[in-house]
């Protein structure tokens, strides 16, 4: 992207005056007045989630042309804000997947219209990068440092803080339109928009209790009764963890779950010897709930459950997914688009795997990597070198180059 000029102060590290704190109704009352007719907004969230189940919002940062405020949810109830996020204008947002799941949580809402400059970047040759980057090579602006273990929990916010978290939307609005502008002129802003959109609609919290054992990388290779167990525990612990507002890893360990699963435990003693169980799961109601939850789990049909996506490959599609995978690298590099928004190995796998869910198999993906990555497999395409370091996709000649090599006698010295 080319660059632009850089605005007066720009090229050393922003020092602005900190933004207005919000902790009062009639201060966040204003603040959505304002906002209701503004035609876009940036926002942010500061939040933690290391010791909790669901994440605790600690600050809202908001901008637009009116100024920037910094809205204190431990002060003040940031519901009203539902009518700023569900109103007509534009939300510009950085890197947004866990800021939305934290506005919907603590709003009820998420944007009815976002624009993730991360996402924009990436249809640019920028591969995922940081706000802070983006700052500085396309607006010469350094944004302010600030350890990323500061406790946004804690008040009064010191001046460092305020100047960190208002940084965060700044210049996201500036950002954003310089993004759009150069998207529209090489024809890619309908991609970005569609991707955000992509990104806005998604389910976002945490999963149904019924569909958290998928989550266990053991998922795929579990059969028969174990399956049923794994199932009935996480469903378990799922639940309780969401009760008790702390981590799953804080109630029950993978290990430990996949371990109850295999030596299927019938009273607390045996639960008890079982490798990453200790006394707290074996005292007082929990010992009981997880016996409970082994119970249920051994009368579940493996019928009844929805099963993992895949991926693997069967093993004649297996050389597919090398050849796509080196293409797509090369593909990324050429059109100057981040390879992760291309497409990934999962996406390429599903996609061999005829997954009706496949990301390559609709939209702006089905056009640029669907269809020519099917064509490369029914063998109507090839993948060769260019002679200049790089890869080429070409029509196939069918021109084979045979090799007279001895082969082995014995069936069981090669694989077939």
């Amino acid at each position: 992207m080319p660059s632009s000029p850089q605005p007066p102060g720009a090229g050393g590290e922003e020092a602005s005056a900190p933004a207005r704190v919000i902790d009062d109704d009639d201060g966040l009352a204003e603040v959505v007045a304002a906002l209701a007719d503004a035609p876009a907004y940036a926002v942010d969230t500061e939040f933690h989630r290391e010791r909790s189940y669901y994440p605790r919002l600690a600050l809202v940062q908001i901008a637009w042309a009116g100024g920037t405020v910094l809205v204190d949810p431990l002060a003040v109830d940031i519901t009203p804000l539902r009518r700023v996020l569900e109103g007509p204008g534009l939300a510009v947002m950085h890197a947004a997947s866990q800021d939305l799941e934290v506005l919907e949580r603590g709003c009820g809402a998420v944007p009815s219209r976002l624009f993730d400059t991360q996402l924009a970047a990436g249809f640019l040759g920028f591969s995922t990068p940081s706000l802070a980057s983006l700052a500085s090579r396309i607006l010469g602006v350094d944004l302010p440092k600030a350890s990323r273990l500061t406790d946004w929990m804690r008040r009064p916010l010191d001046l460092e803080q305020q100047r960190y978290a208002a940084a965060d939307v700044d210049h996201l609005l500036e950002l954003a339109e310089l993004l759009r502008a150069e998207l529209e002129a090489c024809g890619r802003l309908a991609w970005a928009e569609a991707e955000c959109e992509e990104l806005r609609t998604r389910r976002w919290g945490p999963p149904a209790p019924e569909d958290a054992w998928l989550r266990l990388k053991e998922s795929r290779s579990l059969r028969g009764r174990t399956r049923g167990i794994v199932h009935s525990l996480a469903a378990w612990r799922e639940r309780r963890a969401a009760a008790t507002d702390q981590p799953v890893r804080f109630v029950l360990s993978d290990l430990a779950l996949v371990g109850i699963a295999g030596e299927v435990p019938k009273d607390l003693d045996q639960l008890h010897r079982i490798r990453g169980v200790d006394q707290r799961h074996t005292r007082g109601a929990q010992g009981r709930e997880i016996l409970t939850a082994v119970e249920a789990g051994r009368s579940v049909p493996e019928s009844a459950l929805v099963q993992p996506r895949r991926d693997d490959l069967d093993r004649e599609l297996r050389p597919a997914l090398a050849l796509l995978v080196a293409w797509v690298s090369q593909l990324s590099r050429e059109l100057a688009i981040d390879p992760a928004l291309l497409a990934t190995r999962n996406d390429l796998t599903a996609f061999l795997n005829d997954d009706p869910e496949a990301r390559l198999a609709k939209g702006w993906r089905e056009q640029l990597v669907g269809r020519p990555a099917r064509r490369l497999v029914r063998g109507e395409l090839a993948l060769a070198f260019d002679g200049k370091g790089g890869l080429t996709l070409e029509r196939r000649s069918g021109d084979l180059v045979g090799f007279d090599v001895p082969r082995p006698r014995a069936p069981w010295t090669s694989e077939g």
